[in-house]
């Protein structure tokens, strides 16, 4: 039976369910922005739904990624499989990247969003062109909405797909090829 906490050997059982729930939450993300811009049509409630579901499913991923990073601070890792010393450093360069990538879409996408989040009937979060932070920078919202908005869209349209398809084929690589242990320990 896997341990709730990590070991040298294996990632444990908090580690894993924050790892895949963040994985399915980000998959949440891209099926609803993509049903709102390819199935829906612009002011209906077919399109609001998607969008709500894309806000909700990027907060909760904003949510399980503090908590990562809280986990990853307070565990022991895995060690690093057997491999050369660019293989490990490659493999730390990518896992830092994916940990930017899961905080920067997060928060690009809240301070981008000029709409309020319906969070799962608990209540809103006020979009933050109308919260007094944004109010105190003094800055138009379509001035501070373009660069914001152009991270978000092209991180999530282009680098976050890239990191994702390496991400897993690394796994695979080593799975199949190395024929170690390397995506075994991510599994429950």
């Amino acid at each position: 039976m896997p341990s709730w906490a990590n070991s040298r050997a294996r990632y444990g059982s908090v580690a894993q369910a924050l790892h895949w729930s963040i994985a399915v939450l980000f998959l949440v993300c891209y099926v609803a922005v993509y049903t709102r811009h390819w199935f829906t049509l612009p002011e209906t409630p077919a399109n609001w739904i998607a969008l709500q579901t894309h806000l909700v499913a990027g907060v909760a991923v904003a949510v399980l990624v503090v908590a990562r990073v809280f986990w990853f601070f307070r565990s022991v890792q895995p060690d690093d499989p057997p491999g050369t010393r660019f293989e490990h450093r490659a493999s730390h360069a990518m896992h830092g990247v994916l940990y930017l990538v899961m905080i920067v879409m997060p928060v690009s996408g809240y301070l981008g969003t000029g709409v309020a989040i319906e969070f799962l009937g608990l209540g809103d979060i006020p979009s933050f062109k109308d919260t007094e932070l944004f109010k105190s920078l003094g800055v138009a919202w379509e001035s501070f909405e373009k660069p914001i908005d152009f991270v978000h869209k092209n991180s999530g349209a282009y680098l976050v797909w890239i990191l994702v398809l390496l991400h897993a084929g690394a796994a695979l690589y080593h799975h199949y090829v190395k024929r170690d242990d390397v995506l075994r320990r991510m599994l429950p």
